[in-house]
């Protein structure tokens, strides 16, 4: 009878980590500076002349501003982002969208296509039809097109290439993992393609055999996905919490270098420290004599 042993190790300190990446480690509370002559950034408040954080997190100086970068926070939007969101409610002309952000985002009915991209006002047979086109608990893929006052994002997919996701994985990491490029979506060479959403919502799904649709979005392929896609898609996922597991950037080629460092693992070790440790740190070299 096979049997998996595995020893405990020891972990790394976090006073080591801190000091290898010369960090600032703050809590809510902790003295930054007396110094008067720094500006107040977020995550900082002024009391008794002195500037302190209120959040938990690593201080940040941009020349005489000082700011606190939290370590685990919400997504704060901005225009022209890329997100990966969950729709929550239908409501008069508008869909709110669960987009890990403080408060529930919106896509309005004039923000998306219709259906054979006509381009028409929208009448109210079309505020009748919404539910045919999206409704609670599908994912959709979006751009940021405006930031309320209060925060909240207002949503478009008024290009092909968003629009309402099919058959597919999503994986959830901390949106300051995701690096931000100058595009989101990938074709990878392993056989699959991701979306990285830079709300931390990251889609993985088969690679589609017609990349122009024209049914404005809408129409999802419902066919059953290959043994050998589903294997691609599986590693990529896990390969993807093994990044997000050590704290490394995740954009297409740190993704791909996973992905072919772990080739030699089975799926299911991909879950394990060890083996995460070693996939990453092979990752992690490579980057470098890439930059190199």
């Amino acid at each position: 009878m096979e049997v998996d042993v595995r020893l405990p190790v020891a972990r790394k300190r976090v006073n080591d980590v801190v000091a290898e990446n010369n960090w600032h480690l703050v809590a809510p509370g902790d003295t930054i500076t007396t110094d008067t002559g720094f500006m107040r950034g977020h995550g900082t408040y002024m009391e008794d002349d002195k500037l302190l954080a209120s959040v938990a997190g690593v201080v940040e100086r941009v020349n005489k501003l000082v700011c606190v970068r939290a370590l685990k926070t919400r997504y704060n939007g901005e225009v022209g982002d890329i997100v990966v969101g969950r729709i929550t409610e239908v409501q008069q002309r508008r869909w709110k969208v669960d987009t890990n952000s403080r408060l529930d985002s919106l896509l309005l009915l004039s923000s998306v296509n219709l259906p054979g991209g006509e381009l028409r006002r929208r009448s109210a047979e079309d505020e009748l039809a919404m539910r045919s086109y999206l409704q609670e608990g599908d994912l959709i893929s979006a751009e940021v097109q405006a930031v309320y006052s209060d925060g909240a994002l207002s949503l478009h997919t008024r290009s092909l290439k968003y629009g309402k996701l099919g058959q597919g994985v999503l994986v959830q990491v901390s949106p300051s993992l995701v690096k931000r490029r100058k595009t989101h979506f990938h074709n990878l060479t392993c056989g699959a393609s991701i979306i990285l959403g830079n709300n931390g919502f990251i889609w993985l799904y088969p690679t589609p055999e017609q990349t122009e649709e024209e049914a404005g979005g809408f129409v999802t392929n419902l066919e059953p996905i290959s043994l050998s896609d589903r294997e691609v898609i599986s590693r990529l996922r896990n390969c993807i919490l093994a990044l997000a597991t050590q704290k490394m950037l995740l954009y297409d080629t740190s993704i791909l270098y996973c992905y072919e460092a772990s080739l030699s693992h089975q799926i299911k070790d991909l879950l394990k420290l060890e083996v995460i440790e070693d996939i990453v740190m092979e990752t992690r070299q490579r980057l470098v004599e890439q930059e190199g």
